[in-house]
């Protein structure tokens, strides 16, 4: 292998991952009204595969694709919005010490990481004039049916919030690196 190569092939990770990074500042900027997160990570995913397949996409084509992904998007945001509140109380009958609610609050827990799994494969699956509808149950199927992808989604969710915990400024920009991730998982379960 020659040393050209070696470095054309560095750069182009190179090149990825500052894409990634790039793509994280623009989900967040998206994301600020907070039931548009869903639409912001359609966008960001849908501008990763461009950059994967090499066609032109920028700022421009981002925007467009959020404004298209928001329509029906901010309904989903919504409902992940309800299901955070959904545990949140279920997480506090477990701290009050109700009856059962050590098992209310681990199935809820569990199911709220399962919807966070399902929710980055419809983001990754989504294009311009697809409803979120069937996509979420589409995307509900793969994460059942793919464990092994859907493990991998929910550990680039746990180093995101690492990440946050640790330098906030830092969750922006990793937030791409969670939708490159979703991206790789569903041209994955694709091939399959």
């Amino acid at each position: 292998m020659s040393l050209a190569r070696t470095d054309s092939r560095a750069w182009g990770r190179f090149a990825l991952f500052a894409e990634c990074l790039l793509t994280g500042v623009w989900i967040a900027l998206a994301a600020l009204p907070l039931v548009t997160y869903p639409a912001a990570l359609a966008a960001g995913t849908r501008h990763l595969r461009r950059h994967l397949v090499h066609e032109p996409g920028g700022w421009r084509e981002f925007t467009a694709d959020f404004k298209a992904a928001v329509r029906g998007g901010w309904l989903v945001g919504l409902a992940g919005w309800a299901a955070v509140a959904v545990v949140w109380t279920d997480l506090r009958a477990v701290r009050a010490g109700l009856p059962g609610g050590p098992l209310a609050g681990a199935v809820g827990v569990l199911a709220l990481v399962g919807a966070a799994a399902a929710l980055l494969r419809a983001a990754a699956l989504w294009r311009p004039g697809v409803s979120w509808r069937p996509l979420m149950a589409r995307a509900g199927r793969h994460t059942v049916r793919d464990p092994a992808g859907s493990f991998l989604l929910v550990g680039g969710l746990a180093v995101t919030v690492c990440s946050a915990w640790f330098s906030t400024p830092l969750a922006v920009p990793v937030l791409g690196t969670v939708a490159a991730p979703a991206v790789a998982v569903e041209e994955r379960h694709r091939h399959r």
